[in-house]
């Protein structure tokens, strides 16, 4: 509990980083979550409600890594200012959605908030090593893993009673009062980067050099995410486990209806069972954090986080309860919010500042892609071969990743940066 507390006291910038995304995050999960529901209502269609999820996966493959590059060139406290900002005035066309006619501009709104998340994010997380010392970053990204969980139990529960309430207009509004809030907390932080001036140039070699610079930053970001041992084994096991990602996205579902014999409501149960390990996983991670190595952390928990999975997905082969798919989604919380925790650390302490922001936007644009190839393999998958098999062969995915990381954990010791002081 040191740990925790000696984050959560001392470091101010980081608190208020820490309670601006849980709030905005608590907003994420409410129009998420309303939105889905609202959006089946006016059009009864599955197919228009699927249309959210495409809608919110193509901007980071297309945009994530070329974001990652303007995060590095900009104040990231600004950034996360102006982004929130415009968060909460891209929401305002929702308020003129009355009927299915008006759908598409549904789409938009989650287009455009999934184009500004490109930005948002990696600025985030570059920005934590930043707010708190070298030794409590662990800590701080186990915290932040823990808020995520917190914001998905509030905010999806929020988001059906608004929906149910309000409509799309009590969603919009929800939603835009968390990131205007968010934008006041952000705003308080001290913290500001200190930048390179950049050498005076003509207009017209500013212009005729600007096209060439952005190729040449955004090319840096993918080349570093391949440039080095530890760089190669975390861009790998973020694909491979993203596969996972994708997989279990298309078919828990049919999983929890077909094999387990679970209606909707056990579905959503189940799923939101998850945050409640991850709380606890959280602040078990964030209270021993700074005692483990962040590279054991990760190998570790994505292994415990495999075997779980797999444990889970065999189980209805000789029982056919629901009890302990719910006792699995809650224990698998916890080794989630370790390998979560170590992954976000190990990636920080790997990659220098200046270009912290390219390689998360490109590790980013290639978990987007990873996603849809599990997505597509599951879909494809899931009818010829069935819904179990499918679902093991991402729980192994977890654990021979994590075995991995354990065997070749030496690869993954941190880049060096210069020590800075901060205030308490």
């Amino acid at each position: 509990m040191k740990d925790l507390w000696g984050v959560l006291v001392r470091q101010r910038d980081y608190r208020l980083m820490l309670s601006a995304g849980l709030i905005s995050l608590t907003g994420d999960w409410l129009l998420r979550t309303g939105l889905a529901f609202q959006v089946y209502v006016l059009t009864g269609s599955t197919l228009a409600s699927g249309g959210l999820l495409l809608a919110s996966f193509v901007p980071p493959v297309l945009l994530g890594s070329l974001a990652g590059v303007f995060v590095d060139r900009w104040d990231r406290r600004t950034t996360m200012i102006v982004t929130n900002i415009l968060n909460a005035v891209v929401l305002l066309p929702l308020l003129a959605v009355r009927d299915e006619s008006a759908i598409w501009i549904v789409y938009c709104v989650v287009l455009a908030q999934s184009c500004l998340q490109q930005f948002f994010t990696p600025a985030e997380q570059s920005l934590v090593p930043a707010l708190v010392e070298s030794g409590q970053l662990v800590t701080a990204n186990a915290l932040n893993s823990q808020i995520r969980d917190i914001a998905r139990l509030v905010g999806a529960a929020l988001g059906g009673v608004l929906a149910a309430v309000g409509g799309l207009s009590l969603l919009a509004i929800a939603d835009a009062a968390t990131f205007l809030v968010a934008v006041a907390l952000v705003a308080g932080i001290r913290h500001r980067a200190t930048r390179p001036r950049a050498e005076e140039q003509t207009a017209e070699e500013a212009a005729e050099g600007a096209i060439k610079r952005l190729k040449a930053e955004w090319t840096e970001g993918l080349r570093l995410c391949v440039g080095s041992a530890g760089m190669r084994l975390l861009f790998g096991f973020c694909v491979v486990t993203s596969v996972g990602e994708g997989v279990m996205s298309t078919l828990f579902a049919p999983f929890v209806s077909t094999e387990l014999g679970g209606d909707g409501k056990a579905y959503g149960l189940i799923v939101s069972s998850q945050a409640i390990g991850g709380i606890v996983g959280g602040l078990v991670a964030a209270s021993i954090g700074s005692r483990l190595p962040a590279a054991t952390m990760l190998g570790v928990g994505s292994l415990l986080f495999g075997l779980v999975d797999l444990t889970l997905f065999c189980y209805p082969l000789v029982s056919d309860s629901l009890i302990p798919a719910f006792v699995c989604m809650i224990v698998v919380g916890v080794p989630g919010a370790f390998t979560i925790a170590g992954l976000m650390t190990v990636l920080q302490r790997l990659t220098e500042d200046r270009i912290r922001g390219r390689v998360f936007g490109a590790i980013a644009a290639a978990e987007g892609v990873a996603v849809l190839v599990g997505i597509v393999t599951a879909g494809v998958l899931g009818d010829a071969v069935g819904i179990i098999p499918v679902l093991v062969f991402q729980g192994l995915g977890y654990v021979v990743a994590g075995l991995v990381i354990v065997s070749r954990r030496r690869t993954l010791a941190p880049h060096p940066e210069p020590a800075h002081r901060l205030p308490a």
